[in-house]
């Protein structure tokens, strides 16, 4: 019995033809290190994922399914300015404070998943922390308040 035959090699000869053809580039599975750090409300420690690069801002907690009860994502700007966020692709319902230069927050905004409403701050902001919807309620955290971050985040 011929493995072989002329339809065989016909179909052979096409394959690796079209196989010369086609570029497929190699895929890097590497993802990207995540930079946490540990943030400070009154007695409250909070670890935050930080979010400096416009990548990484855009990306922001899209895809998430979970937070940790005391885990949130830092949003770092080059300048105070009034920042706008929105839930695109976020299943997560989450509460997001908004931050002066010195750490202290000057707005507090609940965000429902998946909703593209736009959530900009009632006043320029530098940095924003994403949490759990209702975290900054339920620990007390008002607007007024200030957020003791490392030294090497404050500007």
């Amino acid at each position: 019995m011929r493995f072989f035959n002329e339809g065989n090699w016909i179909y052979l000869f096409l394959s690796i033809f079209l196989l010369s053809w086609v570029h497929v580039p190699a895929v890097h599975c590497q993802e990207r290190e995540k930079a946490f750090v540990q943030l400070t409300f009154k007695a409250k420690k909070i670890k935050a994922e930080v979010a400096r690069t416009e990548e990484e801002k855009s990306q922001g907690l899209m895809f998430r399914d979970k937070l940790g009860p005391d885990e949130g994502m830092l949003f770092i700007y080059e300048r105070e300015d009034f920042l706008s966020f929105w839930m695109k692709n976020t299943p997560l319902p989450l509460s997001i404070a908004f931050l002066d230069p010195r750490g202290k927050i000057v707005d507090i905004q609940d965000m429902e998943p998946f909703n593209l409403r736009t959530h900009t701050s009632a006043r320029p902001a530098m940095y924003a922390l994403e949490m759990n919807k209702g975290w900054f309620k339920k620990n007390g955290v008002k607007v007024g308040d200030v957020l003791k971050m490392p030294p090497s985040l404050v500007k």
